[in-house]
């Protein structure tokens, strides 16, 4: 199942800005486990003097982007599996800036960080191939707005991509 496919009804266009960022010929299922580790490597060769740095009083550090990718990831697959397994009840946003401080990021090595990421895209990978197709173009609510399982997977990738954007011309 490749991006290509996805249509624009499937989706707030809100997320259009993340789902933009793919190749047209992205594959969801290789996409999220060839991603790991472009991820994975990029947080890993950022400065460790670099890691805590923010580059505005209201703005994230390094390691506070990465764990906001670990908890999104952590949302948008649990949409995944709600509308693959066909729930049509509404899910709610979030607010993502209320689970940074909660987090504990501020005590967490980027060791630890990528262990988190690790484990959590692995629990992904493993959900995403026990869907099928079918699940996956499932449409559900999410924050009042139409969207596919697929949808909310192939954001994650695309989020992750414009938050590497981010960093890279904001932090490094």
């Amino acid at each position: 199942m490749t991006i290509q496919q996805l249509n624009e009804n499937e989706f707030n266009p809100y997320y259009g800005r993340y789902i933009h960022k793919l190749s047209n010929t992205m594959e969801l299922r290789k996409g999220f486990s060839a991603q790991r580790n472009i991820v994975i490597d990029f947080f890993l060769n950022i400065p460790k003097a670099k890691l805590d740095f923010r580059y505005g009083e209201d703005k994230w550090t390094v390691k506070e982007v990465f764990q906001h990718l670990i908890d999104t990831e952590r949302i948008f697959m649990y949409r995944c599996f709600r509308i693959a397994r066909r729930d049509q009840l509404p899910l709610a946003g979030f607010d993502q800036n209320i689970y940074i401080a909660p987090s504990g990021t501020k005590k967490k090595s980027i060791e630890a960080l990528v262990a988190e990421f690790t484990v959590n895209r692995e629990n992904s990978v493993v959900l995403l191939n026990s869907l099928t197709n079918d699940d996956l173009m499932s449409i559900g609510n999410a924050d009042g707005n139409a969207m596919s399982a697929r949808a909310a997977a192939f954001t994650i990738l695309g989020h992750e991509i414009w938050h590497m954007e981010i960093v890279k011309e904001k932090y490094l």
